[in-house]
């Protein structure tokens, strides 16, 4: 899918492609609507990139017990019961 933003309501926003798609990106991400992965090819940026723009906006990287105990079973360890 396209979005076609007219030039004139870019020229307003004083922003490039290329900000606009960051910008969103974080917006979204921040929402929880969409995943970390998502969110940064959304924003063309790679993973520690996208990590400081986030971080520049004091945007929290969404990590909870789930996620956690998702890594340490991927990692091969199981959790302590």
């Amino acid at each position: 899918m396209v979005i076609d933003i007219p030039n004139q309501v870019m020229e307003q926003i004083h922003m490039t492609p290329e900000q606009l798609r960051l910008e969103l990106a974080v917006y979204l991400y921040e929402k929880k609507r969409l995943t970390m992965g998502q969110a940064k090819r959304l924003a063309g940026l790679g993973q520690i990139a996208f990590q400081k723009e986030l971080a520049k906006r004091d945007v929290y990287i969404h990590y909870d017990m789930k996620d956690f105990e998702k890594d340490l079973e991927n990692l091969g360890i199981q959790p302590n019961a």
